[in-house]
């Protein structure tokens, strides 16, 4: 999980700049002389604001980020105001869940904001905070939302010299039949469900099951996406909370060790985000027990009730999942591996451009969207080739999926960096190479919106760059072949 690639240690390099920003933005609320919650507070949105803050350009994030307060001081008032009327406070949550998830049709913006809103709801649910702390938790918020923004801006903006790739548009559709609809009722069925049992095991500590289901349904599009992270997530509570007893407990919140325990669990919260959501989750519970032991209300019985909430949550999440208009795995999957070959079509054919001599083609940027679209085929069949999925048959078919498309995404950037090359150029035997990829994806995906990837007729002739183009178009072409027979058996899936 720890190895895990990390091309020019981009994930290294934010995770360091996340205990850097959040370290700074709790010392600044200290030093203005905050409480203890408030400081809490301001970090939570620190870690929020560095964790889920995704768009693709520097502009774009520090937009989100300056946005972020207008989205959750809203709720935070809110939240506290109805601190002492249960019933109204339960539907008013619930109301911002079904918001918050569909806010996610947005793309990365509206994914951010709608997590800080409903985290905001959440933390003063776990601070039971009132009224009268709203000035300290607005200006909590305020300053640690500026310190870690001064960090990852200005002292240390990775992304300016690693641009982040575009993440993948979400799946379309209208109605009902878009995901991020369906996701709305089927989070806040969940969250309901969540609230009503997490209230019947603790009336002081039900909102870990809330948060247990809306955290189960962030970056999932299907059925079987969700029950494999809330499984993923339950494994990694229940490390955590053993963790927790070894260390957290022990501690009885002393402040120095507690805040270098805390920059680990960040570091490793972000720096295992992306492997593995079971660490990710392993790092959240040690942090959440820290904190606890900070307000000096950390023992034994509190990680057991952390553990039943969760399964509570976990459950609701399954409940809605394969009640509520369900969505599921094969669906998705199809749509997903659909672009991702027209991803492949587009590459082929602005390279198939660029070697017959117009410059202003560049597969690039299509190579860059069909990776980001491998990510996202990777999550969508996660489900059928979990250790624990029974179904051999299509667990191995999805592998093969999940093999051949690698194979394409390598030759796709192999004819890319070819025809970056400006001493390559084309031949005939192009053309005829290109035609035969054109007919392979139409046998996958019929007809491809746009022109043809056939490149314009040249003269005959070996030219410099063409025997490496032409091996990358027969791989190309072979791996698109053998994805014909799995593909047909994924429309069967019934996960």
């Amino acid at each position: 999980m720890f190895m895990a690639p990390d091309p020019g240690l981009f994930r290294l390099r934010v995770s360091l700049r996340a205990v850097l920003g959040i370290g700074l933005a709790v010392t600044v609320c200290e030093l203005a002389g905050l409480s203890l919650p408030a400081s809490i507070t301001g970090g939570l949105a620190a870690l929020l604001a560095l964790f889920t803050v995704g768009d693709p350009t520097v502009r774009g994030q520090a937009v989100t980020t300056a946005l972020l307060p207008p989205a959750g001081f809203p709720v935070l008032a809110l939240a506290t105001a109805l601190h002492g009327t249960p019933a109204l406070r339960d539907a008013t949550w619930l109301a911002v869940i079904f918001a918050g998830v569909y806010a996610r049709r947005w793309g990365p913006r509206g994914h951010a904001l709608g997590i800080f809103a409903f985290m905001m709801f959440f933390t003063t649910q776990f601070l039971h905070a009132v009224p009268g702390q709203l000035p300290q938790l607005f200006g909590a918020v305020a300053l640690a939302l500026t310190a870690s923004s001064t960090v990852r801006f200005g002292a240390w903006c990775v992304e300016r010299r690693t641009r982040l790739p575009a993440a993948p548009a979400p799946l379309d559709g209208r109605g009902l039949a878009r995901p991020a609809t369906r996701q709305a009722f089927q989070a806040t069925a969940a969250c309901a469900f969540a609230l009503t049992a997490g209230q019947l095991i603790s009336h002081d500590r039900w909102y870990w099951a809330v948060g247990t289901a809306w955290w189960i349904f962030v970056n999932t599009a299907s059925r079987g996406e969700t029950l494999v992270r809330g499984f993923r997530r339950v494994v990694g509570t229940v490390t955590g909370i053993v963790a927790g007893l070894l260390i957290a407990v022990p501690l009885h919140g002393a402040p120095a060790p507690t805040a270098a325990l805390v920059a680990v669990c960040v570091f490793g919260i972000f720096y295992t985000a992306a492997p593995s959501y079971s660490w990710m989750m392993f790092f959240v519970t040690v942090m959440a027990g820290l904190l606890y032991g900070l307000l000096g209300v950390l023992h034994p019985g509190l990680l057991g009730l952390r553990l039943a909430e969760t399964g509570a949550g976990a459950l609701g999440a399954a409940l809605a999942v394969a009640l509520v208009l369900p969505i599921t795995t094969h669906a998705v999957t199809d749509r997903w591996v659909e672009r991702a070959l027209h991803a492949v079509h587009g590459c082929t054919a602005a390279a198939a451009d660029r070697l017959a001599g117009d410059e202003q083609a560049d597969p690039a940027p299509r190579a860059g969207e069909l990776e980001a679209l491998l990510g996202r085929v990777r999550l969508a069949l996660a489900p059928l080739v979990h250790p624990l999925n029974p179904m051999r048959a299509r667990k191995e078919r999805a592998r093969q999926i999940l093999a051949l498309l690698d194979d394409c995404a390598r030759e796709v950037r192999g004819l890319a960096a070819v025809a970056a090359d400006p001493d390559a150029s084309h031949d005939a035997r192009l053309t005829a190479a290109c035609g035969r990829v054109e007919t392979a994806m139409e046998t996958l995906v019929g007809a491809v919106p746009g022109r043809p990837a056939t490149a314009r007729p040249a003269a005959p002739g070996h030219h410099p760059g063409a025997e490496q183009a032409l091996a990358h178009l027969h791989g190309l072409e072979r791996a698109l072949l053998a994805l014909a027979a799995p593909l047909r058996g994924s429309r069967l899936m019934g996960a």
